[in-house]
């Protein structure tokens, strides 16, 4: 293997050739899709197990894409080794699923090894692969050809081309069986709970608020000391004045608090009911997080207070919905 001796202009020519060679692929793939593309849809949205993906080497790499792409878009599936299965890992299959198994030869041994076996067992095999008389292909119930005239590589050796196509393919599957359920941003929130989306769709303000003995909550006739010292100690830049039965009846800010010295510099003899902002804003508990920040920034509120049947029960700071990533 000699050293590197192409020009810059060449490196870039090779990339610019692969690229068009592989969309070129892909091209003559969806011209040749049809009935057996819609037979394996149909197939995976009936049955009633799961779509268990299989292969070996680059198809194995690929098949766990698809399987990962399955289950995130409301189809329940997992990737299993080829040549774990046939040691073993087959006891996860059963008559109810329908194995997707990846060989772009249809050649692989443990394949060939493992699909009689999950046939006399009633699964469904779909197979994937560049022969369409190769022993996969015969073994299979559906056949969903992936083959490619030239692979992208120069040596038509290393899978390149025939892997583009076969990852499109799943995707492809995923996809339409995505749209075939009726597959909502609410259903792949509950598969990414840990993603950005996931967070926003499935966040509530209960799950953020700030409750119990974090809440800064005082009587209407509470001082302007104890007051500020409910201000201070819970760090929240408010309180909520609560009457008897724990209903918000008014808030008082910091900016408040700022604005009432400028007006009227001693303020010592005033008490929580002379002072606070009546009627304030409430959402109420159950409300998705993502809702209520939106409020806070069409009313400009940096606080909210969330309520259950009029009592309170939480609150709300900008900062925390920010920390909770839903905004």
């Amino acid at each position: 293997m000699s050293k590197n001796t192409l020009l810059d202009e060449e490196l870039l020519a090779s990339a610019k050739h692969t690229i068009c060679a592989e969309i070129q692929a892909l091209e003559h793939f969806k011209e040749g899709l049809g009935d057996s593309f819609v037979k394996v849809v149909r197939l995976i949205l009936s049955c009633q197990g799961r779509v268990i993906v299989t292969g070996i080497g680059k198809s194995g790499h690929i098949g766990r894409k698809m399987a990962a792409t399955f289950a995130s878009t409301g189809t329940p599936s997992f990737f299993v080794h080829a040549a774990e299965a046939v040691h073993g890992d087959l006891g996860m299959i059963t008559k109810d699923d329908v194995l997707i198994a990846i060989s772009y030869s249809g050649a692989a041994v443990e394949l060939s090894t493992i699909i009689p076996v999950l046939k006399r067992l009633g699964t469904q095999v779909i197979g994937v692969t560049g022969n369409s008389h190769s022993d996969l292909a015969r073994m299979s119930d559906i056949v969903l050809n992936v083959h490619v005239e030239r692979e992208a590589c120069p040596l038509n050796l290393a899978p390149t081309s025939s892997t583009t196509v076969t990852l499109v393919l799943g995707d492809a599957l995923a996809v339409a069986c995505l749209e075939a359920r009726d597959f909502r941003e609410s259903d792949f929130a509950r598969s990414h709970p840990g993603g950005a989306l996931g967070r926003r769709l499935l966040t509530k303000v209960d799950d953020v608020m700030r409750k119990g003995d974090e809440l800064p909550v005082i009587k209407a006739d509470t001082g302007m000391d104890q007051l500020l010292q409910e201000m201070s100690q819970k760090r929240m830049g408010m309180v909520v004045v609560v009457d008897d039965h724990d209903s918000a009846i008014g808030i008082f800010t910091d900016g408040d608090l700022r604005r009432l010295i400028e007006k009227k510099g001693d303020i010592r003899g005033l008490v929580a009911k002379d002072v606070m902002n009546i009627h304030p804003i409430t959402v109420p508990c159950g409300l998705m997080a993502t809702e209520a920040a939106r409020l806070m920034e069409e009313k400009r509120l940096t606080h909210m207070l969330v309520v259950d049947d009029k009592k309170l029960v939480g609150a709300l700071h900008m900062h925390d919905l920010m920390l909770a990533k839903v905004i």
